[in-house]
């Protein structure tokens, strides 16, 4: 992964989320979306580290994941939309994107819950003889889940190839981490005996860095290595807000937060000119994803108990 491939995926979820902001305001996304600006240095780095046969469980702020990951941004966008040409065919949305092909096993609305199903789908993979690596991402708030912790007390005690990414973005919806947290989250971690390591979630290298040596930990069956990426969240934890206005954050801390912006140190790395050429071809990507998911159909109402149940019997 080079450093332009880095920054195109960076700018490529900042634009992508910017632009998905503005069809909320629009009407066109409809409930709303948790923004992922402001975190997307993680996404980028971690998902560079993984093969294309290893696999990830996201969070309601999962489409950074998603992206990285190699889904496409037309199918994202038609998700977010409710079309049929998205994801999973406009029936999860925001929260609930997967892609079996991509090893997306699906981001999860459920605070702390992916972290359960990425240790077992490693496991089983373990009892398979292969060496693919699951990356499960969860936020702060996640750490006080008594599934998550589970799952890091199995993941270490069958050292399962696994690795767990805490995305801490200091907040749990409006809870400051400290006010939530009793000691550190990397020493609970380490309570399990697994490796634990505070990363500085801005810089996609550092993340990329962080996650190649932990992959490489699980696929060589030394079990599971915990990362904590400090980050901050620019935007709000849901578009709500936008709406309500609430004031949990002031205007020093949001100016402070925003200073070191992923995007901006990504792009430095590059000359002026290549930096521009990756802009320009990510907007005209997300150009065509936007006309691609704009002319995607709404699915039919008489289909909405499809696919719901294993058999392909549909219960009317």
């Amino acid at each position: 992964m080079t450093t332009v491939d880095l920054y195109r995926t960076v700018r490529l979820i900042r634009r992508f989320e910017e632009r998905a902001i503005a069809f909320v305001r629009s009407g066109e996304i409809v409930g709303g979306i948790h923004p992922y600006v402001g975190q997307e240095a993680i996404a980028a780095g971690v998902c560079a580290a993984l093969r294309p046969d290893d696999v990830i469980t996201s969070t309601h702020r999962g489409h950074g994941h998603v992206l990285a990951k190699g889904a496409a941004p037309a199918r994202m966008l038609a998700e977010l939309m409710g079309r049929e040409g998205g994801l999973n065919k406009g029936r999860g949305g925001s929260m609930h994107a997967a892609d079996f092909g991509l090893g997306i096993l699906g981001a999860n609305a459920i605070v702390g819950a992916a972290g359960s199903i990425a240790t077992g789908a490693a496991w089983a993979y373990q009892r398979q003889g292969k060496d693919i690596v699951a990356v499960s991402f969860f936020g702060d708030g996640a750490m006080n889940e008594g599934m998550l912790l589970e799952a890091f007390n199995l993941a270490a005690l069958w050292r399962v190839p696994v690795v767990f990414v805490c995305e801490n973005n200091g907040y749990a919806t409006t809870m400051p981490v400290g006010s939530a947290v009793a000691g550190s989250i990397t020493g609970r971690a380490r309570a399990f005996g697994m490796p634990a390591f505070t990363i500085d979630g801005q810089d996609a290298e550092k993340v990329l860095a962080a996650t190649t040596a932990a992959v490489g930990r699980a696929r060589s069956g030394k079990g599971p290595t915990f990362l904590e990426c400090t980050t901050y969240r620019f935007d709000a934890h849901h578009t709500f807000e936008h709406r309500t206005r609430l004031t949990y954050r002031s205007t020093e801390e949001l100016s402070t937060g925003r200073s070191r912006d992923p995007v901006e140190i990504q792009g430095a790395r590059l000359a002026a000119e290549q930096r521009a050429a990756v802009d320009a071809e990510v907007e005209a990507l997300l150009d065509a994803a936007a006309g691609i998911a704009m002319g995607s159909a709404h699915p039919d109402p008489a289909a909405a108990l499809e696919f719901l149940y294993a058999s392909p019997e549909v219960m009317r």
